[in-house]
């Protein structure tokens, strides 16, 4: 386990700081071009947004990794400390439970709940169809080499659907199983309680 969370844990950090470089490098050369040169590339925008996407389905699985997703524990506080970890387990097998049914809602009708597709039956659908994106289109020399398209397919930007909400419940599987072994209180790092105490500490004296 310990070698699958490292792995996983390199590779997550690995793509968010690729992610970020790329961002900025983009970012910062159509800037350049557009000003500088009256010029720039077409589907920079395009380009930049799908790399925030990525950040954001990235960041999701490992923000609970490092316990950076906010969250108010001020009443669940007050409850004895069995309690609490009982509510904390339950709070991280429902980010399982939710990143399951993003992932794959079929599973939901052994309930009697109508529900279809989720972000495996969508990308599959792209994959099958294999329409392009917007703007964003391989250069000729990738084109003439490959014989690709000329615009990007669109499961290669959605890949990140059913890869970031798989990282995602494997992260909250694993604070489950951490805090019922004692090694985490919550998923969260929210202490708002004890913040707002120690920031008016001296107004509560006064």
């Amino acid at each position: 386990m310990q070698r699958v969370d490292n792995w996983v844990t390199r590779f997550e950090e690995n793509v968010i700081a690729f992610l970020l470089a790329a961002m900025t490098i983009v970012s910062f050369t159509q800037v350049v071009a557009r000003y500088g040169f009256n010029s720039g590339w077409t589907g920079a925008l395009e380009f930049t947004r799908i790399l925030f996407a990525w950040l954001i389905l990235f960041g999701m699985s490992y923000g609970v990794k490092i316990g950076a997703h906010l969250g108010v524990d001020a009443i669940i506080r007050l409850f004895p400390a069995p309690v609490f970890r009982a509510i904390a387990v339950f709070g991280a097998l429902c980010g399982v439970a939710y990143a399951v049914i993003l992932l794959y809602a079929d599973w939901l009708q052994i309930f009697g709940i109508e529900t279809r597709g989720g972000a495996i039956d969508y990308w599959s659908r792209m994959f099958k169809i294999g329409i392009g994106l917007d703007d964003l289109r391989y250069p000729e020399l990738i084109q003439e080499m490959f014989g690709t398209k000329e615009r990007v397919q669109r499961w290669i930007a959605y890949l990140i659907l059913p890869v970031g909400l798989a990282l995602f419940a494997f992260r909250c599987i694993q604070a489950a199983v951490q805090i019922i072994r004692g090694e985490r209180e919550m998923m969260i790092a929210a202490h708002e309680a004890e913040e707002l105490v120690a920031e008016n500490k001296d107004v509560l004296k006064d």
